[in-house]
């Protein structure tokens, strides 16, 4: 029975500081956005690092497109 004397006064004290850091940190700003930087990363603003080389041109699009339009009239 005498823990409960040293018991309450403890838990008086946490959740009086709990208390005191959640208020500091709503005055400080902390709790202004939750969603801004989870939308952030999904906006892609970096300048692109794909390499000339690597990147597929207009003119084998072309061909692409070409060669499946000649299959599919000698298919059908």
């Amino acid at each position: 029975m005498e823990i409960v004397l040293i018991l309450i006064p403890v838990t008086l004290i946490l959740v009086a500081l709990g208390i005191f850091l959640f208020s500091w940190a709503v005055k400080n700003g902390q709790y202004d956005d939750l969603e801004g930087p989870a939308h952030r990363i999904l906006y892609d603003d970096d300048q692109d690092m794909i390499p000339d080389d690597a990147r597929p041109s207009a003119k084998r699009d072309d061909e692409k497109a070409a060669a499946a339009a000649d299959n599919e009239k000698q298919s059908g």
